[in-house]
């Protein structure tokens, strides 16, 4: 296959482009298919109809013209046979003077001038006295096919083709009869008609018919168009106002005229839109109050907030002097304010993104240490629950330009919730990153849940169990508050569950402002592939040795590089009161 020049790799590229340009102005307008379709069936009906028409004139043109033509050249023939038994001729020279004036004086017939052939009949024996012929160039259209027929017996006729002066043909007929001469034996005579004349009528009745067609196809054309344009046009104009109000033109209307159908479509479109504008600015004021409200509210209550929780923690400093029911009463007022004290900083930061007034503070940082500093944050929690953590870094340094406070407010509320809902299973945290993006994703093998719950799990004061007990105190704004976060990053927050295998979480930030995520480097649904915990062996046993390559600490973080895998990192904690390995710790 020859290789394209680079004019015609150009003239190539330029076709594709006219026709995909006409692909899209076919398939965007309603008025070009409309308009098409019309004049494509309007041909298709015009052709079949002018070919049944002139198919039909031109039989009925011929069959008149070859009815016409049989019977006169019938009478013509019994007028020369006349001839020819009232001869009293006794020599060929006498015959031969005889079928030349018969064939002159047969060539005019009733239907005008036409040529005359007397020919000897096919398997003539005996002295023949020869051919006449009015026209001798012409004796060849006569076939041989239409003599033997003529020779069978009867009247016999077939259509030819006249060669003309000027090198082209006309349509004719030749009809042909035996006669007998005298002394001379048979002879067949035959009449040569022209049929031009029936020709030129024909075309002539074509043509006008063709003009008719056209002239209708363009009327068809026009009056489609119009009606066409009558239509489409308001529902164009309607499209147009409907872009025009989801861009946030509430002000646009469409132009009544007249009271027709469009007209009231036209009126009923701008009474939907008023509607719409109104609706809108009322659920506007009404958002305006409630982002207001809760705003001035979580400001009005931290004053009060704060005189509870110095008396709070007043009365907490002294609950040993207590009986037992006040010094639990002590404990749980101290821990409902650390709650409440939350709860009011979340809805803060939600009010903050509600009014567009949130900020980000990028820094070009490593995410792996976001990511330690997120993990030693929520490892008291892993303790109190019971759950191990086992952080896989990459080798490869993760930098992006984040907000280091944001980036690990949603580590941690993604390890919260991890932790939270593993009942004491492993929670796994991957870090990946390729040339555009950095991923981390936080597994659990807890409850788990459904497709539908994780499509609702952003959502403010959102619970899949509200009976769920929620251990950590949580305000519920948590994850819509990370999700707000990811998004102030321009990047991704998203969610998989499966009931009974636990729940995955994905974090994908873009490692440059402007980059346009495609794709993340660590995938969201776990794959069948063994955990890293797994890989460590056992996981709860209570003998010291059980993980021999970690030194015992006390209160501290032990970080050993896995020898068999550079790429993770295995985090341990001791508690104080123990120096075993111990559910609840990072390892």
């Amino acid at each position: 296959m020859p290789r394209l020049t680079a004019r015609g790799r150009l003239v190539r590229a330029r076709a594709g482009r006219r026709l995909r340009g006409l692909v899209r102005r076919w398939r965007s307008s309603l008025q070009l298919r409309v308009l098409a379709s019309t004049l494509t069936i309007g041909l298709v009906a015009l052709a079949l109809i002018g070919a049944y028409v002139g198919d039909r004139m031109s039989a009925g043109l011929f069959d008149a013209r070859r009815q016409q033509v049989l019977s006169e050249s019938a009478r013509s023939t019994q007028q020369a046979q006349d001839v020819f038994d009232a001869s009293a001729a006794n020599t060929f020279s006498e015959v031969a003077l005889l079928l030349e004036d018969v064939t002159t004086a047969q060539r005019n017939g009733g239907s005008g001038e036409r040529d005359v052939f007397l020919l000897r009949a096919p398997r003539q024996t005996g002295i023949g006295v020869g051919a006449t012929a009015s026209d001798l160039s012409l004796v060849g259209v006569v076939s041989r096919e239409l003599k033997q027929a003529v020779s069978d017996g009867g009247q016999q006729w077939q259509s030819v083709a006249i060669p003309t002066s000027g090198g082209g043909v006309e349509p004719g007929i030749v009809v042909g009869q035996d006669v007998e001469v005298p002394m001379a034996g048979t002879y067949q005579m035959f009449f040569l008609y022209s049929l031009k004349a029936e020709q030129d009528r024909l075309d002539f009745l074509l043509g006008t018919l063709a003009l008719g067609a056209a002239a209708i196809v363009v009327l068809l054309g026009a009056v489609t168009w119009l009606v066409t344009r009558r239509t489409v046009h308001p529902v164009r104009r309607a499209a147009h106002v409907a872009e025009r109000l989801a861009d946030g033109h509430l002000s646009e209307r469409m132009v009544v005229h007249g009271e027709d159908e469009m007209a009231t479509l036209a009126r009923t479109f701008n009474e939907m839109a008023a509607s719409m504008q109104d609706q809108i600015h009322r659920m506007e004021e009404l958002s305006t109050l409630q982002r207001r409200f809760v705003s001035d509210v979580s400001h009005e209550l931290r004053t009060p907030l704060t005189t509870i929780r110095m008396a709070g923690e007043v009365i907490h400093g002294a609950r040993q002097d207590f009986d037992p029911a006040v010094k639990r009463s002590a404990e749980l007022l101290a821990t409902q304010l650390d709650r409440f004290e939350d709860l009011l900083a979340d809805l803060l930061e939600i009010s903050r993104f509600d009014a567009g007034a949130a900020v980000l503070d990028a820094e070009h940082r490593d995410v792996r240490d976001i990511v330690a500093q997120a993990v030693d944050n929520v490892i008291p929690l892993a303790g109190r629950r019971g759950s191990w953590l086992h952080v896989d870094l990459t080798d490869q340094r993760a930098e992006a330009d984040v907000d280091p406070r944001r980036v690990e407010r949603i580590l941690r509320n993604l390890l919260v919730n991890g932790i939270e809902h593993a009942d004491g299973s492993d929670v796994e945290v991957r870090v990946g990153v390729d040339a555009r993006a950095v991923a981390v994703t936080v597994r659990d093998h807890g409850v788990g849940m459904t497709s539908d719950e994780a499509s609702h799990v952003f959502d403010r004061f959102w619970r899949a169990d509200p009976a769920r007990a929620r251990t950590t105190g949580g305000t519920g704004l948590g994850l819509a508050i990370s999700l707000e976060d990811a998004h102030l990053h321009g990047g991704w927050l998203e969610a998989w569950g499966r009931p009974g295998a636990g729940a995955c979480f994905r974090l994908t930030l873009p490692r440059r402002a402007g980059i346009r995520l495609e794709d993340s480097p660590l995938p969201l649904v776990p794959g069948p592939e063994v955990s890293p915990a797994a890989e460590a062996g056992p996981r709860r046993s209570t003998d010291p040795t059980a993980l021999p390559e970690l030194p015992p600490m006390t209160g501290e973080i032990a970080i050993v590089s896995n020898p068999t895998d550079p790429v993770r990192t295995d985090v341990r904690v001791d508690h104080p009161a123990t120096s075993t390995a111990e559910p609840g710790r990072v390892g």
